[in-house]
Order: C-alpha cells, then sequence, then structure tokens
C-alpha cells in the first residue's frame, strides 16, 4: 500500500470517528425517569443546562415500565432498585447496571393506618399487604416476615399499582402497605399512616444506573457523562437539603413536609461498579430465588457492567 493511499484511509477514519462523535453530541441521551427523580434532581443543582451531552427525558410510572421501555429500546439509560434489577435478569432484559446508588435502605417501608392494631410485623400474621410484585416493597415484606420467625405465607399479598394500594390502605381494603419513597411519606404525612418498619437493616439500599447494552456500546461515553452528573448532583443535594425539598416539592406537587420526609432517605452516594456491589446483588438474587419471586437462580455478576469508569 502507498504511503499516499495509507494516509488516505487514515484520514477516513480519522473523518469517521469525528462523524460519529458529532452525531453523539448532537443526538440526546434517552433518560428514562420518574417524577421528582433524577432530572429533578439535576436541575435544582443547575447541572442539567451544563451537560456536555443533551438529554432526552421520559417519565415512568415505576421500575417495571422503565424496564420495558429498556427492553423494548425506547431509551437508554434509566435507574431502578435492586429487586427490579433482578427481575429485569430473570426476564433476560438487554441492559446492564454501569453504577450504583447506595442509600441507607429507609426510603423502602411498609405503613398501617393510624389506628391500625397491627404494631408489629408479628402482628401483620393472617393480615394483608399491598405491594408490587417482585418489587422492593414484596422484598422487604418478605425479609421482615423471615426475620419474625413468620412464614412467606403467614400474610396475603395484594399485588396492585400504588395509587390503588393507597386508596385500599386507606378505606380499610388491606391492613398494611409496603412501598417505598413519596408514598411512604405522602401516607405518613397526609395520612397518619405509621411505619412499622423500614429497609434500613433488612436490604441492601442499593439502587442502579443501568443502561442497554446497545447503548453502552455506542454511547458509552454519554453514560459516563450522565454518571458524573448524578455523582455530582447528589454531592449538591447532601450540602442543599431544603433547598431540594422546595425544588421537588415543586416538581412533583407535593408538599414540603412531604418533600422533607422523602428527601431524608434519597441522601445516597454514587459508586462505580465493584466487588462488593455485586456480592450484595447476589444476596438480594438469592433471596429473591429462595423466596420464589423468581423461578431461578442468577448469577449477579453477568448483568454489571464494571467497565463503564467515571
Amino acid at each position: 500500500m502507498s504511503i499516499s493511499r495509507r494516509v488516505f484511509l487514515a484520514s477516513l477514519f480519522l473523518t469517521s470517528s469525528l462523524s460519529i462523535r458529532q452525531a453523539h453530541a448532537t443526538t440526546p441521551l434517552r433518560v428514562g425517569d420518574q417524577k421528582g427523580g433524577a432530572r429533578a434532581l439535576l436541575t435544582a443543582a443547575t447541572l442539567i443546562d451544563q451537560a456536555p451531552v443533551s438529554l432526552q427525558w421520559s417519565l415512568f410510572a415505576g421500575a417495571p415500565m422503565l424496564i420495558q421501555a429498556l427492553t423494548a429500546g425506547a431509551i437508554d439509560v434509566g435507574v431502578i432498585g435492586d429487586a427490579p434489577l433482578v427481575f429485569a435478569q430473570a426476564g433476560g432484559s438487554p441492559l446492564k447496571a454501569v453504577a450504583a446508588i447506595q442509600t441507607d435502605g429507609t426510603m423502602t417501608a411498609i405503613v398501617v393506618n393510624r389506628n391500625s392494631p397491627v404494631r408489629t410485623i408479628r402482628d401483620l400474621k393472617g393480615r394483608s399487604v399491598a405491594t408490587l410484585k417482585s418489587q422492593t416493597g414484596h422484598y422487604l415484606a418478605l425479609a421482615a416476615l423471615r426475620e419474625a420467625g413468620l412464614r412467606d405465607d403467614d400474610v396475603h399479598f395484594v399485588f396492585i399499582p400504588p395509587t390503588a394500594a393507597k386508596m385500599a390502605l386507606q378505606n380499610g381494603s388491606v391492613d398494611a402497605w409496603a412501598t417505598w419513597g413519596p408514598y411512604i411519606a405522602e401516607a405518613k404525612t397526609n395520612d397518619g399512616a405509621r411505619e412499622i418498619i423500614n429497609g434500613g437493616h433488612l436490604m441492601s439500599g442499593l439502587s442502579y444506573v443501568v443502561a442497554t447494552t446497545d447503548a453502552i456500546r455506542t454511547r458509552r461515553e454519554d453514560i459516563v457523562i450522565y454518571n458524573r452528573l448524578l455523582r455530582d448532583s447528589h454531592q449538591w443535594m447532601l450540602n442543599h437539603t431544603e433547598e431540594y425539598a422546595a425544588a421537588w416539592s415543586q416538581e412533583t406537587g407535593l408538599s414540603l413536609p412531604v418533600a422533607r420526609e422523602v428527601i431524608k432517605t434519597m441522601r445516597a452516594t454514587i459508586l462505580p461498579i465493584d466487588q462488593d456491589i455485586i456480592r450484595k446483588q447476589q444476596i438480594v438474587s438469592d433471596f429473591m430465588t429462595e423466596t420464589k419471586m423468581i423461578p431461578n437462580q442468577l448469577t449477579a455478576t453477568a448483568v454489571f457492567d464494571p467497565s463503564v469508569i467515571f
């Protein structure tokens, strides 16, 4: 091959690479979110407009819907909890966890009505618990039952969406509600619900930034940037709790007292994937297999991509 031809091919390769990078710079990274989630935080921290990558947001009512969108290729990245990640892996969704979000686990809890005779988990024996199947509330309820020496079938699970569960708890159709975040805060603050247990010592406190395998292959640099934005915004939140509570309240339409209650449980650290995180997720996965939340044993390592360094 002549020198001139090698120079021409090298130039062609560089031009092609530049075109790909430029295309990625102008093509938004499609982010799945929930109301009061990542977009609200990045906006409050004034990082969203400074992002070197364009972000296109889609809102979902919960992790199952977000996972469906990832599986269908409708979005590139999103955040889901540890139990939904197991559920996604069991369902063969083409996604990987590329960053961990570590909280203290108290975001997930079980609440009962103010005047309920239920005071402890053991008091739930023979009663009904509303939750979402195979999600974090379901996980907590099963873990709490086992810690109390009860069987998985000692309560009757009612698998309904949060809006229906809220009404069912209020009108007494169910005895307890196992849920997370804003739903817990609103039930306690507005409805006088009592929390009987939370996930502080029973759950990993982990959630994850997940991305489709296709996005990891084609948008890796943009995903790294997104992880950094999340890391920096959570760091900002630690020192601006009241400011973020006000912004979160405005974003969600929920009251400031509810926002303050939620923010207490949202304090988190964004971490790269390491062996300790994979070990914790394996414990979650094994528990979900043992309790028949999923049918087969899984290897947690397979659902992580530790190579997305940020």
